[in-house]
């Protein structure tokens, strides 16, 4: 089947090849003294470090757990695992993963952290024909931005996250709870999420109007925008009630403080990229209370992890005593990613054979604190969604703000913690 003009597999060949790292395919052999080796990739430095926060708390723990080995297939083997550095650039990506497989010949390569990541890796790994499991990105960019489709998928390259569809309906269920005035104003980076979230026919638009709303869209900015005084007077001007978007961290702080110099106050501000991490929530100060944004994971949700035994909740506990921080929701993500490693690896019939680490990979399902990962069910092949529900984040007792689900329609096994509230703002 083709995808435009080429066929997906072509699609990711020629990307590969662009890139300048596509290799002949390595196959390891049986030998004596067989190490079992597992390649991961993250953004540990640059400008999207933040995501790689939780590696070394995670890494730690799942080398203290495969430091006597695995049993695989009736055989016991001692386990490595090589971490690698995006430094948050795609090039260095997809260089790092053809490390991997050219020079330390990986049965099985783990990467998270945005479609910056994640698609270079899945690229190198499809190409050279390497099972590759990956997190912590929406799932749309990392399948159909790959060039796969219902009816050419991918064989090697498997993804468990939440989507941009589910992302919308969180927002709008969200939206709903609190009396307004159903106008939201738009505040999406000209990026590959922000084009298709204000897509016409398949972003926000179509469900907006379906249930309701109207919207305002200024546009797309630029990702390094810090001037957002035109949209904040068209959205004041037109009587905006809820604001949504994407931003970085330094984007939205510049957003929020002209907002308050304009004298702009919605109801509802709902905002993916910027609101996620604890940190920057609380760099914000008290203008913090009562955002909201997707909530991915937190202490709350009813999942164990089947390799360690632990809960959510224990594991922020342990988190929160070894590094003095508040939990972030990339920890319950990365654990997770490794979580179905070991399981895949656990259940490998031949470990010499990569086809057959693929085939566990497909046979997954496997609980993990982000919930249970099973490919069997996904929206396509490669593709298995996560629970998504809404959040909001307010003043904490140990953290100066905690996030709590306000809504989880859809989701009825996370429970709502709070009744959504509007921002409040000073008098004056």
């Amino acid at each position: 089947m083709q995808t435009g003009s080429i066929t997906r597999r072509k699609f990711v060949e020629r990307s590969a090849l662009i890139g300048g790292f596509a290799i002949a395919g390595c196959r390891r052999r049986s030998s004596a003294n067989r190490v079992v080796k597992i390649g991961f990739i993250s953004p540990q430095t640059g400008e999207i470090a933040a995501f790689g926060d939780a590696d070394p708390f995670v890494l730690k723990g799942i080398r203290k757990i495969l430091a006597g080995g695995l049993t695989i297939a009736g055989e016991h083997y001692p386990v490595e695992i090589i971490a690698k550095d995006s430094r948050s650039d795609s090039n260095r990506a997809a260089e790092v993963a053809s490390e991997l497989i050219k020079r330390y010949n990986v049965d099985l390569l783990l990467t998270a952290d945005t479609p910056e990541t994640v698609v270079p890796v899945s690229d190198q790994a499809e190409i050279n024909e390497v099972p590759c499991i990956t997190t912590d990105a929406p799932w749309e960019p990392c399948f159909f931005g790959r060039g796969g489709t219902k009816a050419e998928p991918f064989d090697w390259t498997y993804h468990f996250f939440w989507g941009l569809d589910d992302l919308m309906r969180v927002y709008v269920n969200l939206w709903e709870s609190l009396p307004t005035n159903k106008l939201v104003g738009f505040l999406w980076a000209n990026d590959s999420n922000g084009i298709g979230l204000a897509d016409e026919k398949t972003g926000f638009p179509p469900l907006l109007k379906a249930r309701g709303f109207r919207y305002i869209d200024p546009g797309r900015f630029d990702g390094a925008a810090t001037d957002f005084s035109a949209q904040i007077g068209i959205f004041k001007h037109t009587g905006v009630e809820i604001v949504t978007g994407g931003f970085p961290i330094s984007g939205f702080t510049a957003f929020w403080s002209q907002a308050a110099q304009m004298g702009f106050r919605p109801m509802i501000v709902t905002v993916a990229k910027a609101l996620v991490m604890p940190a920057a929530v609380e760099s914000l100060g008290t203008r913090a209370a009562n955002l909201t944004v997707e909530s991915w994971w937190s202490p709350r949700r009813p999942y164990r992890c089947a390799i360690t035994g632990l809960n959510a909740s224990e594991l922020c506990a342990a988190w929160e005593r070894e590094t003095g921080r508040q939990w972030t929701p990339i920890l319950g993500f990365k654990h997770a990613l490794f979580t179905v490693a070991v399981d895949v690896l656990k259940r490998t019939k031949n470990i010499d054979s990569p086809e057959s680490v693929a085939a566990a990979i497909r046979e997954s399902d496997c609980e993990t604190v982000v919930g249970r990962v099973n490919w069997k069910n996904g929206p396509v092949k490669n593709i298995c969604t996560t629970p998504l529900v809404g959040g909001q984040w307010v003043p904490g007792t140990n953290h100066p703000y905690t996030q709590v689900v306000v809504n989880n329609k859809g989701v009825p096994e996370i429970e709502v913690e709070a009744p959504l509230k509007p921002i409040v703002y000073s008098v004056g």
